[in-house]
Formats: structure tokens, sequence, C-alpha cells
């Protein structure tokens, strides 16, 4: 059985990976996006071999966006965290 997580899994991490304006300048400590066939790549800086990157369909993708921006995981970020 096949569906669209094995797309998303099965699916080249060979495009340009995007790094949030909001990183730090040093590029160790940075959440990396890359769209893909079906769906968006998530990688981590310090970990140059990316293969292990998180592959999220569209839909859980927009889910995930709108809930940050709703401040649903607010809570998580200690209030003395600075970037």
């Amino acid at each position: 059985m096949s569906g669209p997580k094995d797309t998303l899994y099965s699916a080249p991490l060979d495009g340009e990976w995007e790094k949030s304006a909001f990183s730090n300048g040093s590029g160790d400590a940075c959440v990396l996006v890359m769209p893909i066939e079906g769906g968006v790549a998530f990688g981590d800086s310090k970990h140059r071999n990316l293969d292990g990157a998180l592959r999220f369909t569209d839909k859980e993708m927009l889910a995930h966006i709108l809930a940050v921006k709703a401040g649903q995981y607010d809570h998580l970020i200690p209030d003395d965290t600075e970037l």
C-alpha cells in the first residue's frame, strides 16, 4: 500500500534549502525548509546529512502554519528565550 507519505519520503532533496530570516547569523542553529514533490521537507543546519529530514504533506504543513500563527505553541518557548 502506498500513499502520500511514501511519495514524500522517496522525493529527492535536490532543491534549494530556505533558512528563516530569524535564524542566527552563524548558521549553526537554523531550521531549513525545502519544497518537494507533494509537500515540504524540514532539515537541521547542524546535521548536513539531511537524508533524515522530516517531510510533511501540503495539508500537514498548512495545519502547522495555521497553528503557529494562532499562537498554539507559544507555551513551548521559555519567556527568556532570545534569537
